[in-house]
């Protein structure tokens, strides 16, 4: 059992966490918690690493999860997962994943991008939504926090391992959607979110809320939607946006396959 914070595996796992840079070079990333190790497990994501307390493994379901996994899981004390883990109350089983990049459909027919969205939070959610409404992939245009950032990867519940998510620069987001109706997301001034024709080959285009919509993205856009709200209402949540326009789009295309 690693007993010690100072441990060389110990030390890796916290790079890992907390440096962007180091995550990309090794092309691994941390998962924390059961239903991370059994969406990889049911994806067939096999674990690089995986480390758990002795309490987290007396749950007769959790000691069948350790049996599913290959190499050797590595036990740790408590205060071991207290200084790997990104949360204050760390779940007590941490896998190491490799980063693997899922490609996007040959012709995607929805696609969620996100413009400059920098808070963790808002990404993982909103990466979550997307696989939950049949998004075909989430291109993550620059100045997006990191895909694998450790609160982005608690977020998305494991999107990561069913949903296509790909960093971009401008020109390679604008030749994916050369042939797609792209949509932004405007607090006011744009067509209701409801009259869009969602059930077209399309895409969405999220802002950052401090910034909204940038230049780049804004020439993209063969036009900008809205969602109505009552009067004072101050602008929605980029991630709750998101979901009400995903949804709604995926209601359109059910309608449409009925």
């Amino acid at each position: 059992m690693i007993t010690s914070p100072t441990n060389a595996r110990v030390k890796y796992v916290c790079r890992l966490q907390s440096e962007r840079r180091f995550r990309q070079r090794e092309g691994v990333f941390v998962a924390e918690g059961t239903r991370w190790l059994q969406d990889a497990l049911h994806t067939a994501v096999s674990p690089i690493a995986l480390f758990f307390t002795p309490e987290w493994a007396e749950v007769a379901s959790h000691a069948q999860l350790l049996q599913q996994v290959g190499g050797t899981p590595q036990p740790v004390s408590a205060a071991v997962m207290a200084a790997m883990s990104d949360t204050e109350t760390p779940p007590g089983v941490l896998a190491l994943l490799p980063q693997i990049a899922l490609p996007l459909p040959p012709a995607p027919t929805l696609l969620l991008i996100l413009d400059g969205v920098s808070t963790p939070g808002n990404v993982g959610a909103m990466l979550r939504t997307a696989a939950a409404a049949s998004v075909d992939g989430v291109l993550l245009a620059p100045g997006c926090v990191d895909a694998y950032n450790p609160k982005v990867v608690r977020g998305s519940m494991g999107a990561h391992l069913r949903l296509p998510v790909q960093a971009l620069d401008w020109a390679e987001i604008g030749q994916l959607v050369a042939h797609t109706a792209v949509w932004g997301a405007v607090t006011m001034g744009g067509v209701p979110y409801t009259a869009v024709a969602w059930n077209q080959p399309s895409a969405l285009i999220i802002g950052s809320e401090a910034h909204g919509l940038s230049p780049q993205a804004m020439q993209l856009c063969a036009g900008t939607c809205t969602i109505p709200m009552a009067a004072q209402t101050e602008s929605l949540n980029a991630a709750v946006a998101a979901a009400i326009i995903l949804f709604e789009a995926k209601r359109q295309r059910e309608r449409q396959r009925d």
